[in-house]
């Protein structure tokens, strides 16, 4: 690899070869050049790392490459389309997105490039950033043989190596709170390729898959239930021949194969990660992911704050909550149209006085699920079905402290039910503008004395979860049948956007 040497702060760089920036009017030959500068990058680095763990170079000598980057210029305000949320920019300028794993992002990548061509009649621009790529993510999955030169280093790996810079892995983007210098483009992408690497990283770290098995609709869930119950309708999918889908994936990214009746336990972890993903692939990610994500908020933030980086086209909650009216019954459902949140986890991301509103697509295909697996409609529907606040609190035992607080706000909210995630994930959805959706549970009625004894428990759970499952995925299956175009609400899109979805 044809290589240079540049000094930078008294010391010497060696990079490769400077990469000339060129323009595309077409999408797939612009990610093709990404790809090339991406791989050629990390190549690079990795063979460094070997040869510095081999003693082949001497460690006086420090070694980056760059990120690869998109730009488009634009000089018209001539408006698009008024029904598109996302594809286009919102006024002339120069705007610039840093790019990682074009492999990984192929599809999608395509896709927002090949609107902006179309929309604004513009070529894009592939070039190298200025924006080092981090040792730590320049390894594939495949890269853990090199990752071990770095046991023979007896030197900090900072000391020849650029390692993840914390200053500029943030949210400022999608939180809106990023200033560009003066000059500088504006951002075309909601994360900057360093914050997408860190998700990438964490995700495999919490669900034992990789980022490549996760699928665009996606189902949260706080019970192992729901998970055993998702896990037996994917095999048998499998074994049936998969019915469209191809692959379930599960931790240590176990595959079987649609017509596969058995499932190979190579690969297997000894124990489950903190929050599992299972993955019932279809092509072109359009299948469904189900993760996990355990009790509480803070789980809930921290597994969508790096789903979110996917993009994924939606989604939902599926759990348990506390019924707060008399005239709900155990196993009736809960379809959220708005959200009290008492959370706390997102306060410095999102405050409390923006409104989280519901979102049509999602809630009719919610709804019309709930009513094809139930086989009841209209009035008939609503005995089983509330539409209604649903609150999320960070205390689960807020039982036991003085209701006379909680309750008087919960009736004052007119919430209907309450739970640990579901504001949580709705809130992260719209920060992140992912089409959210919550479709809840009762399993018990703390204000009215209605507590589940152990039998009555085992019985619930073994009635209600499959159901509750079907509706989940039937409603999953429906957004996936709408163009995206459609499914991306206008509603999660503030006055100045990034133009990726």
């Amino acid at each position: 690899m044809n290589t240079r040497i540049i000094q930078q702060n008294q010391s010497s760089v060696e990079i490769p070869a400077a990469v000339a920036e060129r323009s595309y009017s077409n999408a797939k030959d612009a990610v093709a050049a990404l790809l090339e500068i991406y791989q050629r990058n990390t190549a690079f680095l990795r063979e460094k790392l070997v040869a510095v763990g081999n003693g082949v170079l001497d460690g006086n000598i420090r070694y980056r490459s760059y990120y690869p980057e998109v730009r488009i210029k634009t000089s018209s305000f001539s408006h698009i389309d008024s029904r598109l949320s996302y594809g286009h920019v919102t006024s002339p300028g120069n705007y610039a997105a840093t790019i990682t794993r074009p492999d990984l992002f192929q599809c999608y990548l395509e896709q927002q490039l090949d609107l902006l061509i179309r929309n604004h009649g513009v070529d894009v621009i592939v070039a190298e950033s200025d924006t080092p790529i981090p040792l730590h993510f320049a390894f594939g999955d495949d890269s853990s043989v090199e990752a071990t030169a770095a046991n023979n280093i007896s030197f900090p790996l900072r000391d020849l190596f650029d390692v993840p810079d914390l200053n500029i892995t943030d949210d400022m983007i999608v939180n809106g709170t990023y200033d560009t210098e003066s000059g500088a483009p504006l951002p075309l992408a909601a994360f900057t390729a360093q914050r997408v690497d860190y998700s990438l990283a964490r995700l495999s770290h919490y669900t034992a898959t990789l980022p490549e098995h996760f699928q665009n609709f996606v189902l949260f869930t706080n019970y192992q239930f729901y998970v055993e119950e998702f896990c037996a309708y994917a095999k048998a999918l499998m074994a049936d021949g998969g019915s469209g889908y191809t692959e379930f994936v599960e931790p240590g990214n176990v595959i079987t194969r649609a017509g596969e009746t058995e499932t190979r336990e190579d690969g297997a972890p000894g124990r489950l990660p903190q929050m599992p993903a299972y993955h019932l692939k279809r092509g072109n990610h359009t299948g469904i992911t189900m993760i996990n994500i355990g009790v509480g908020p803070s789980n809930a933030k921290t597994i969508t704050d790096h789903v979110a980086v996917l993009r994924p086209h939606s989604w939902l909650m599926l759990g348990h909550c506390a019924g707060l009216r008399n005239s709900q019954q155990l196993g009736d459902y809960v379809l959220a149209h708005a959200y009290v949140r008492e959370d706390h986890v997102l306060d410095d991301d999102l405050p409390i006085w923006v409104p989280i509103p519901a979102l049509a697509e999602v809630q009719v295909a919610m709804q019309e699920a709930v009513a094809e697996i139930t086989g009841l409609e209209g009035y008939d529907l609503k005995r089983i079905m509330r539409t209604g606040t649903v609150a999320t609190i960070d205390n689960r035992n807020w039982e036991l402290r003085d209701q006379s607080g909680p309750v008087h706000r919960l009736s004052l909210s007119r919430a209907i039910a309450l739970d640990m995630e579901s504001a949580t994930i709705a809130a992260n959805g719209f920060r992140f503008r992912v089409p959210y959706g919550t479709l809840l549970c009762v399993s018990d009625k703390p204000l009215h004395g209605e507590l589940k004894l152990p039998g009555m428990a085992t019985e619930f759970y073994r009635t209600q979860v499959n159901q509750h499952l079907k509706i989940g995925i039937l409603a999953l299956e429906k957004l996936a049948s709408m163009p995206p175009e459609r499914l991306h609400s206008r509603k999660l899109r503030s006055f100045f956007e990034p133009a990726f979805q």
